[in-house]
């Protein structure tokens, strides 16, 4: 990756920045710190993601970021790791109950509000942001998701992961297609012409089986008809939209055929993989993480990224408010624990991975765009142009404690269809029954979190 001044890349981004409106305003807008923190003798905990792409480099991070945590405040860093959204959610709820556990969360954007709405983590004051270097230090579209409003914020900031699809140029130019699609049916369409199964070559990658995306899918494809799923008090995953979604994509795999039929077992990182070794042509769902990757794989050079397709199945362009939802807005929030008796220590530590310089290292390594403004701003790679396209083209999800129960309602339905999907097609009244089931318990959810 190549970091210098660019105006060019530099006004995209800030674009992309300003143009979401649901960001974070008032509050400290220092830029300073609260200065050294004494942790000498003191163990820090800290829970994140497990990098499924990259877990050499992550473990790496670990070592790293832990030495120069140690050495700026005597404190040891441990990292225990979560793989999937509910362990991530089972480790919030457990935490809350016991009143212990991690002291610091890195957590998934969409499951800040339910982490929020159990009052379990700090509501950060103006001497807070202070100590995590402001809150101007941050690109203000990333605090979009960080609270209910800009004087009621918990989530800090870490990466910016706006989810986008790659596209392999030779195999598009081969199939006779001038530019990426815009619409889910013109996808499809795209994607039988680059299918060749004698060769092993499919229009799409993606993986059915992975523990975070699938939902991703359905969300995009039902708030672009016009179903935002929560209105109100009311859930609405019984909504036609939604059952068309899941049909639009299971269909690619059971009546299109435009996805290897092992895609019904792999999770992303083998569907970058696939795509990696030139047999996709679009892969879908994916962020600028896979960048590392495909930069040393033999379609290095041979590879862009785009907006994912805005206008609907059985549209042909967007419609009402659909163009803004290109992609969730997506990425990591630090949240600090309130049981946690060394706070300070806790801010120390966001301080630092959230500093222009190791935002940078760590986008660097794994590719995820930094939520530090100034970080953001020096990144020139014009391959992350279309991915500061999409922060400007992404849409916030409720924000309901409800929503991590609704979230994972959505991936269960996709879990529940695994083997069914493995013989050839799930039937209309088995998705339906599926869908009555997570409207049902996401209902139940979302009346608690109501009250």
């Amino acid at each position: 990756m190549k970091f210098a001044s660019s105006a060019k890349f530099a006004a995209v981004a800030v674009t992309a920045a300003l143009a979401l409106t649901a960001c974070g305003g008032g509050g400290s807008s220092s830029g300073g710190s609260a200065g050294p923190v004494d942790g000498k003798g003191k163990k820090l905990s800290v829970l994140v993601n497990s990098n499924a792409n990259y877990p050499a480099q992550q473990k790496q991070w670990f070592t790293d970021i832990a030495a120069k945590f140690k050495a700026q405040t005597g404190a040891d860093v441990e990292f225990e790791t979560f793989a999937s959204g509910n362990d991530e959610l089972t480790r919030i709820q457990t935490s809350v109950v016991s009143g212990q556990g991690p002291d610091v969360y890195s957590l998934g954007t969409t499951f800040t509000p339910t982490a929020y709405a159990t009052k379990a983590f700090v509501t950060l004051s103006d001497d807070d942001w202070k100590k995590v270097g402001g809150k101007d230090r941050f690109n203000p579209a990333a605090l979009g998701i960080s609270g209910p409003d800009a004087q009621h914020q918990a989530g800090i900031p870490f990466v910016s992961r706006p989810f986008v699809m790659a596209y392999n140029k030779d195999l598009l130019k081969a199939a006779g297609i001038d530019k990426p699609a815009t619409s889910w049916d013109e996808l499809e369409a795209q994607a039988k012409k680059m299918t060749n199964p004698t060769t092993g070559t499919f229009g799409l990658a993606t993986g059915y089986k992975d523990n975070f995306d699938p939902w991703k899918f359905i969300w995009a494809m039902s708030v672009q008809a016009g179903n935002p799923l929560v209105d109100g008090k009311t859930l609405k995953l019984d909504d036609p939209t939604v059952k068309k979604a899941y049909e639009t994509y299971f269909g690619w795999l059971t009546k299109d055929k435009v996805v290897d039929p092992a895609s019904v077992g792999w999770s992303n990182s083998n569907a970058l993989a696939a795509f990696a070794s030139g047999k996709a042509g679009y892969l879908m769902m994916t962020t600028s993480s896979s960048v590392p990757t495909l930069e040393k794989s033999a379609v290095a050079g041979k590879y862009a990224y785009a907006t994912m397709p805005t206008a609907a199945p059985g549209q042909t362009s967007p419609q009402g408010d659909a163009a803004n939802a290109a992609s969730i807005l997506s990425g990591d929030n630090v949240v600090v624990a309130d049981y946690s008796k060394q706070k300070d220590l806790a801010f120390a530590y966001v301080n630092l991975i959230t500093s222009k310089d190791e935002q940078l290292n760590y986008q660097k390594i794994f590719g995820d765009l930094p939520a530090n403004a100034e970080a953001l701003k020096a990144l020139t790679d014009p391959t992350l142009q279309p991915v500061a396209d999409t922060a400007a083209k992404s849409k916030a999800t409720p924000f309901t404690g409800a929503w991590g129960d609704i979230q994972l309602a959505l991936v269960n339905v996709v879990v529940q269809s695994i083997p069914d999907l493995s013989k050839g097609s799930v039937d209309d009244s088995t998705l339906q029954a599926r869908l009555k089931d997570a409207q049902t318990k996401g209902q139940a959810s979302l009346d608690r979190a109501s009250k």
